[in-house]
């Protein structure tokens, strides 16, 4: 349990940003308004106070949008804070912001290469330089050094003395990617009191604290050593995680910064909360057209969506975007979509699933995956399109990662075709180098294949505690496409050894046999990919209690565990799946 002050900076913040959520998502009832007339963070600030925040909400907020990756959350963050926000589109738009926030997302190079192009590089520097209310975000902070080792070596905006480099580590999974605690090192009206909240991240490379930076660092955290999480001179901000992706902490920090919000002296206590990244909870919705044409979720047994009855409709387990927002409530660490439906044409013109992410985005914030169809297409027309188009239009819909499956299977079977040789032309290489590795997930769709000896196939196996039906001691998982129905000859380890290479930042590793079956994830699957490489894996398929989260994470390397049909039903809640993890010693998101 956590402990802190009723009253402390951190909670009443927090609390407040819990109620600003449910006033964007339209469900605040009669005591969350009294709650909000009363709030501690107005009372503490008295009349004058209250009445300047009023009118900051008149001045317009100012974001520099250069067209990479989710900008979507942090405008409608923004917006749920009653703040009117406007594009900076060109060097005129700086002069006049009054208040500016630059969520960065994407490469380092990529990100310079268009501020530069739009002759945005001098008017920003200007603006930093002038001390005027800068608010950064991940890339937005990371922009402000030197430079970075990234894309080969790039000079940034030289705000800040320091490079930025990729984390190193023997053992280290890169990217960091989830809710981690922070270090606040000086009293600040963007941080104070957070030592006990922990925030989402979502970046493999990082600045580090340096005697020339020092007064530079605001917060800092702890992943493979110390990284500098936030920075504060004056009114220029900067902070390496997510606001707008770490729920009511996120708006909270928002919050201070739009409101100038002053320091309070109450920061360094030592958090009440285990350390450590946290295993991360990702509630699932597999989304598709049922016979009437609705999007509804939906949920299958070894990949079955229909109904057993005569009708043999698809399952219709509840409407998507409420489903969403009731997890974001129920405490979710994420949300993923995949939509399953089998496409004839291309996935843009799938309007209702661009909706889907367009309305979820509003009021749910935490990360937001969306799968399906996201490959090179020639539509009915003879027009044809890539990947990255399909991808950018998820991005810009809402999205912070897209996951990639059958196409990813094609593209790792080419790679070892031609010897293991990166064109740079793949989906995932241009997914990749455009908005960064953290925004590609591989979605792996494996079942089992038992064999007596490891000789009988090229695909690395395992020795299994489950023998085949006629007695197998060994297994090797064996990818599919077209959801499932047809299999490759590739397996899971070969296929994320491959996706790694090419350039994905997360495997999402499902098992065909276990869904929907309730008897737990498969270990040993986990296992075997867990050690073929560096990234994230996040286990998938199989959970039917609490205790099967638990047991994934202390008997596999996977940073965070999904499940659909269990929290669909309300079998299990996802609030009572973290209790159980908390109760159990797991680093974990209250």
């Amino acid at each position: 349990m956590r402990a802190a002050p009723v009253a402390s900076p951190a909670r009443t913040a927090r609390a407040r940003g819990l109620r600003l959520a449910a006033r964007a998502r339209g469900d605040g009832c009669a005591v969350t308004r009294r709650a909000v007339t009363r709030s501690p963070v107005r009372r503490g600030r008295g009349r004058a106070n209250a009445t300047h925040a009023t009118n900051a909400a008149k001045e317009p907020v100012y974001l520099l949008d250069y067209g990479a990756g989710n900008v979507r959350s942090v405008r409608n963050a923004v917006t749920a804070l009653g703040f009117e926000v406007r594009d900076v589109k060109t060097p005129k738009d700086l002069s006049e912001a009054k208040k500016l926030i630059f969520p960065g997302v994407g490469a380092y190079g990529s990100a310079m290469d268009i501020l530069r192009e739009r002759g945005l590089i001098e008017p920003l520097r200007e603006y930093v330089r002038a001390d005027k209310p800068f608010l950064g975000v991940c890339l937005g902070l990371q922009l402000l050094f030197d430079g970075s080792e990234e894309s080969g070596g790039v000079e940034g905006l030289g705000l800040i003395p320091g490079s930025v480099d990729k984390f190193r580590g023997e053992g280290l999974i890169v990217p960091h990617i989830g809710w981690n605690l922070t270090n606040t090192k000086k009293s600040s009206g963007l941080m104070d009191g957070m030592e006990s909240e922990r925030v989402y991240f979502v970046h493999s490379y990082r600045a580090t604290p340096t005697e020339a930076n020092k007064d530079w660092v605001l917060a800092t955290c702890d992943y493979g050593g110390e990284f500098i999480a936030s920075v504060q001179k004056g009114n220029v901000m900067a902070c390496q995680f997510h606001p707008e992706k770490s729920g009511a902490t996120g708006l909270g920090v928002f919050q201070r910064f739009l409101e100038d919000a002053k320091p309070t002296g109450q920061f360094g206590t030592a958090p009440s909360v285990t350390n450590g990244l946290a295993r991360r909870v990702i509630a699932c919705l597999d989304v598709r057209s049922n016979d009437s044409g609705d999007l509804v979720v939906t949920k299958g047994d070894s990949y079955d969506v229909r109904e057993k009855d005569e009708g043999g409709d698809v399952r219709n387990l509840g409407k998507p975007v409420e489903l969403a927002g009731k997890y974001f409530k129920q405490g979710a660490d994420e949300v993923a979509f995949l939509n399953i439906t089998g496409y004839r044409d291309l996935p843009l013109t799938d309007a209702p699933m661009l909706e889907v992410l367009r309305r979820s985005s509003e009021t749910v914030f935490v990360p937001l995956t969306v799968g399906g169809g996201i490959r090179d297409f020639t539509d009915s027309n003879g027009k044809s399109y890539t990947a990255l188009e399909v991808a950018s239009a998820y991005f810009a819909s809402g999205a912070d990662k897209v996951s990639i499956g059958s196409d990813a299977v094609y593209v790792a079977e080419d790679w070892y075709a031609s010897g293991k040789v990166n064109t740079g032309k793949t989906s995932v290489e241009q997914i990749s180098e455009r908005y960064g590795v953290q925004a590609v997930v591989i979605s792996i769709d494996p079942r089992r294949q038992y064999v007596a000896d490891p000789s009988m196939t090229k695909n690395k196996c395992v020795e299994t505690s489950r023998p085949g039906p006629n007695g197998e001691k060994y297994v090797w998982f064996q990818c599919t496409v077209k959801g499932g129905r047809e299999g490759r000859d590739i397996g899971a380890y070969e296929l994320a050894i491959a996706m790694e290479a090419l350039g994905a930042g997360e495997i999402l590793l499902n098992c065909i046999d276990e869904d929907g079956q309730g008897n737990g994830f498969d270990h040993e699957l986990v296992n075997l990919v867990s050690d073929a490489v560096g990234i994230p894996v996040i286990a998938s398929s199989g959970a039917g209690c609490p205790e099967h989260f638990t047991n994934v994470f202390n008997v596999t390397k996977c940073s965070a565990a999904l499940a659909a049909g269990i929290f669909h039903r309300e079998e299990v809640l996802v609030s009572e799946v973290k209790a159980h993890m908390t109760s159990n010693g797991l680093p974990t998101r209250a």
